[in-house]
């Protein structure tokens, strides 16, 4: 049987390198993608997520646009 820990760490993981990934095109692109991204997951936990985040990463959701074209 396969330990979900090792699982999400797995996950982490390949998410990592796929924004690596991504980084080498733009980082500014990137990182407007993954403050979306934790924008969206922060609303979905209604607000919760913002509180386990460093301030800097806060204050880059305030203004993060939620639909991306």
């Amino acid at each position: 049987m396969t330990d979900p820990k090792n699982v999400a760490i797995g996950d982490a993981a390949e998410l990592v390198e796929q924004l690596r990934g991504l980084a080498g095109a733009d980082p500014a692109d990137v990182r407007q993608v993954v403050t979306e991204v934790l924008a969206a997951l922060d609303r979905a936990a209604g607000g919760a997520l913002r509180e386990q985040l460093p301030e800097t990463i806060r204050a880059g959701l305030d203004g993060a646009n939620p639909a991306r074209h």
